[in-house]
């Protein structure tokens, strides 16, 4: 509601400043339908650094999966505005001037205020579309990705100045004026909260070094960290942090882990799955590194179920934030952790420790997605042989992405609710 509230706010000025009458012909009809995607894309835009913002009461209301998932719907729609208000004022400025397009384009940049920074930031808000597609982002290093989605800050910076110098609705001092303004304040202050001075609080208070590196598995290694007033940090198993490992060829990057472990004063522990370059730089920290945190972020918790028992599936290195989570649940939880080799199972004497201790059940599903066994649990009557009352329990899901929202269908054809079931993803 708030969201809708919003947008339906941002075009009330076109809607005041348009007299009755005044859209007769195509010219006209072209020229309001760009001047109206323009304060769309100018709203979505700003939603989207609020999302992004990291601020806290955000966090704690919806949850950094949900709010990920919502910036990655918004995305899009934000794109298709953009381009619509790009295409439709160039459209319908050549019309009222009788040029061509491309000769109303070169006007438009040579004439018009801040009209180059304009194009700029559309250019590269399409580049971060581009690069944000599935098939695209799957092949590219989380390096680029990452450093390419961070530079859709300056679309906010290069798009800010022609609103107010060309919109029609904004240029002239007024209500709108100052509401826009107000709104981009708001935003920058909330980001400036989020990224900067909530997480500077938190590094200075904790003083988080890394303690020590053990080898789980040949691609994977746990990494200790200790600190000051661990037992003041307010960490739920099942959370993550965006951890930044302040040496060199490591410091510049900030990768989402989730701890492996239930809270304690003495130390946090991450597991890693070695895949990539800074993953395997991490097998090689020295003792004493100095680590920058920012977090702990996630719903995807045991305070957040809504049925006395749970069942978790979780598939790879997708087993550490539910590892963690297995401490805070009550008695009776259940497990199935799928793995395509034996060798894959990560931590599993503490997963056989906490069967023996905490009651809980655990059931090791080994081998690819198309073996018989695998095949078997990934049906509906599969789940309800394995956990009879599964209909009736909050479901944990954590793995890669494909085979979570295989399980997710699974789940709801075997009558889970949706609100039963919680996603362990991480967002950027």
């Amino acid at each position: 509601m708030l969201f809708l509230g919003g947008l339906v706010a941002s075009v009330l000025p076109w809607w005041r400043d348009t007299p009755a009458g005044s859209l007769t012909g195509a010219t006209a009809m072209t020229t309001a339908a760009g001047q109206i995607t323009g304060l769309v894309a100018g709203y979505l835009l700003l939603v989207q650094v609020l999302m992004m913002s990291r601020l806290p009461v955000l966090e704690r209301w919806a949850g950094g999966e949900r709010i990920a998932r919502w910036h990655r719907d918004v995305a899009a729609t934000l794109l298709v505005a953009v381009l619509a208000h790009t295409a439709l004022i160039l459209v319908g400025y050549a019309g009222l001037e009788g040029r061509s397009l491309l000769g109303q384009a070169g006007v438009m940049l040579r004439e018009y205020q801040d009209m180059v920074s304009a194009f700029a930031a559309a250019g590269l808000l399409v580049l971060v579309g581009l690069v944000s597609v599935r098939a695209v982002r799957r092949v590219l290093p989380y390096e680029l990705w990452h450093a390419t989605h961070l530079a859709a800050y300056a679309v906010l910076l290069l798009g800010f100045a022609h609103q107010f110098s060309n919109g029609s609705q904004l240029f002239r001092p007024g209500p709108a004026r100052t509401g826009w303004i107000a709104l981009y304040v708001l935003v920058v202050a909330a980001w400036l909260w989020g990224r900067v001075i909530n997480p500077l609080r938190f590094n200075l208070r904790h003083r988080l070094r890394v303690s020590d590196v053990v080898t789980e598995s040949p691609d994977a290694v746990s990494l200790y960290l200790t600190g000051s007033g661990l037992d003041r940090l307010e960490l739920l198993g099942g959370q993550f942090f965006r951890w930044r490992f302040l040496t060199r060829g490591c410091w510049w990057q900030s990768h989402p882990f989730s701890v492996s472990a239930a809270a304690n004063d003495r130390w946090l522990r991450l597991t890693v799955k070695v895949v990539g370059r800074h993953t395997q730089d991490l097998r090689n920290l020295d003792p004493g590194v100095r680590v920058w945190a920012v977090g702990p972020s996630g719903t995807c918790t045991a305070a957040h179920r809504t049925r006395e028992r749970a069942l978790l599936i979780a598939a790879g290195s997708g087993i550490t934030p539910l590892r963690a989570m297995l401490e805070e649940l009550p008695p009776g939880a259940a497990l199935i952790y799928r793995a395509r080799t034996p060798a894959d199972v990560l931590l599993q004497e503490e997963l056989d420790w906490l069967v023996r201790n905490r009651g809980l059940r655990v059931w090791y599903v080994v081998g690819s997605r198309n073996d018989p066994v695998p095949r078997q649990v990934m049906t509906p009557d599969g789940l309800r042989q394995l956990v009879p009352d599964v209909a009736r329990r909050d479901v944990y899901l954590c793995g890669p992405p494909g085979l979570v929202e295989q399980y997710r269908q699974v789940l709801r054809q075997a009558g889970v609710r949706r609100r039963q079931i919680h996603l362990a993803t991480f967002e950027l």
